[in-house]
């Protein structure tokens, strides 16, 4: 498993990398923002989140993160309906494991009939046989929680194991809990927090890319303090850039097994986060922006 460009991604930065048997651009795309506000609900402009989906196509994206619980079922549904019957090249990478309460919450969701019934509705929803990658999610909404995955993922394991699910990862879990899940089957993917500001997970990123696995990272911007948020600006104003440009380039740059899923609902914007990501950076810059997040 390993980096490698073809002609499809040639317009993409990053080239692409394989999720097991699955050859995926680094440069992906999140569904999160499709759904109505606080991830609830419809789109305020249903046309345009369809746009969007296939914008993402056209561009030569063939890697789309979604959940269940983005809506919930919303994101899925767009997704089958803008895109179904799906290109060969196209592979949905989607989560189980927490759903939505009436008040916006995610409450945990990883008793064996809850993700046996999760993986039914991402089936039903999205128009499938088998899911491509299905990830564990763990913890809370505040992050990592420490704590054995056995019953949940061997549950997942199950599944695999009579065709309904191609792949397995785990997100939002704790380097200890990456190592549990490899115990019990094999991974392809993890999915944690992690940008520049966010280093947290340095040492398991470089773990994971002498596996071959991937890491990929989610809110690329999130939780800046204002000083660091002071010198990422200052890098993008120099190279007359954005801030989400700049982040998204350093982690591509990163490691060659980071795959970004950056969402968006607008088409113009996600055209701006593709150009973006493609963003030179020289030594001197990586270096001003390594000192962000130390």
């Amino acid at each position: 498993m390993s980096e490698t460009t073809n002609t499809a991604s040639a317009s993409l930065p990053g080239g692409t990398w394989s999720l097991g048997e699955l050859t995926v651009t680094r440069f992906g795309y999140g569904a999160m923002q499709l759904a109505g506000p606080g991830v609830m609900g419809p789109p305020a402009d249903r046309d345009g989140a369809l746009a969007v989906l296939r914008e993402a196509t056209d561009l030569g994206i063939s890697h789309i993160d979604t959940a269940g619980a983005y809506g919930p079922r919303v994101t899925n549904h767009l997704i089958r309906e803008a895109l179904h019957p799906y290109p060969e090249s196209l592979h949905i990478v989607t989560k189980v494991g927490a759903v939505r309460d009436q008040q916006g919450g995610w409450p945990p969701a990883r008793q064996p009939e809850d993700l046996r019934r999760a993986v039914r509705e991402n089936l039903e929803d999205l128009g499938l046989d088998a899911l491509d990658v299905v990830n564990l999610r763990l913890g809370d909404a505040q992050g990592p929680l420490p704590g054995s995955l056995a019953e949940p993922f061997e549950t997942l394991v199950e599944l695999q194991q009579q065709g309904l699910v191609r792949h397995l990862g785990v997100s939002n879990a704790t380097a200890e809990q990456v190592t549990e899940a490899q115990s019990i089957g094999p991974i392809v993917c993890v999915q944690n927090m992690y940008n520049l500001a966010h280093r947290q997970d340095d040492a398991l990123i470089d773990e994971l890319a002498y596996k071959g696995i991937a890491y990929v990272p989610f809110f690329p911007l999130g939780g800046f303090t204002p000083l660091q948020s002071t010198a990422l600006f200052a890098v993008a104003d120099r190279l007359d850039a954005t801030p989400m440009s700049v982040a998204l380039a350093w982690l591509l740059r990163r490691s060659p097994n980071i795959l970004l899923i950056p969402g968006t609902s607008s088409v113009g914007h996600l055209r701006e986060n593709v150009t973006g990501a493609g963003l030179s950076l020289s030594d001197e810059d990586l270096a001003e922006l390594d000192r962000i997040g130390h």
